[in-house]
């Protein structure tokens, strides 16, 4: 019980360092797919009731700090100098159609029975014929030197920020997660509707997903959510 306790306090502390910003949904944009992810993000936290779902430690990349691509590309994270490394041998990043890659995404999702300490949800192992593209999102990939698709992300667009709302790619040692990760955010470099770039949370996350985050740029908030 003490024990409890004490790590709960120690998460009071840590949550008041956390810097705080606000983002705003957009119903415009897609009005029942952003109602419904405002309703997910808002809703009581599952281990925290005090807490909103999605309000603490959300790794967020503030844009404001970049005024140009390059900005970003010629920071010192991990991440931005792999990504440079795949593209030097070879790797391409696009935007793409889910439709012309489904056999891709399917060898990709089932590429590994396990990724970060967690076995895939029976939603990935299962082949789709067609994928409904929503207006709010953007879909990017990384082509191979033979036009194969190596790795995807799907980017949903709420309102003064965007989502990474999945990621996955083939576990190789040529950096084309990075890749993926540090050229979609660029596409938002500049964009003066998007302040923020979001991926998830940081609490909760195992420590290879935290690191990723991290090396990528990412850092924890605690977020106020509002909608219009």
């Amino acid at each position: 019980m003490l024990s409890k306790l004490r790590n709960f306090l120690d998460l009071l502390v840590e949550i008041a360092k956390l810097p705080v910003t606000h983002l705003h949904f957009d119903l415009d944009l897609n009005p029942d797919d952003v109602r419904l992810t405002y309703k997910h993000f808002t809703k009581p936290h599952e281990k925290y009731k005090i807490f909103k779902n999605k309000s603490l430690g959300a790794a967020l990349i503030d844009l404001g700090q970049f005024n140009t691509r390059e900005d970003y590309m010629n920071t010192h994270h991990r991440g931005v100098r792999d990504a440079k490394k795949a593209k030097s041998r070879g790797y391409v990043f696009c935007e793409i159609d889910r439709n012309n890659h489904i056999d891709g995404i399917h060898e990709i999702n089932t590429s590994l029975e396990v990724r970060q300490g967690r076995r895939m949800d029976a939603y990935y192992l299962q082949k789709n014929s067609y994928y409904e593209p929503l207006k709010n999102y953007k879909y990017y990939g990384i082509l191979d030197r033979g036009g194969r698709l190596m790795a995807y992300c799907n980017m949903g667009i709420y309102g003064d920020f965007a989502i990474f709302s999945q990621l996955m790619g083939y576990r190789n040692n040529d950096g084309i997660m990075n890749l993926l990760t540090t050229e979609a955010i660029c596409q938002f470099i500049g964009d003066s509707a998007i302040k923020y770039i979001m991926y998830d949370t940081y609490f909760g996350a195992n420590p290879g997903l935290k690191k990723f985050k991290t090396i990528i740029g990412f850092e924890p908030y605690r977020v106020k959510y509002h909608v219009k």
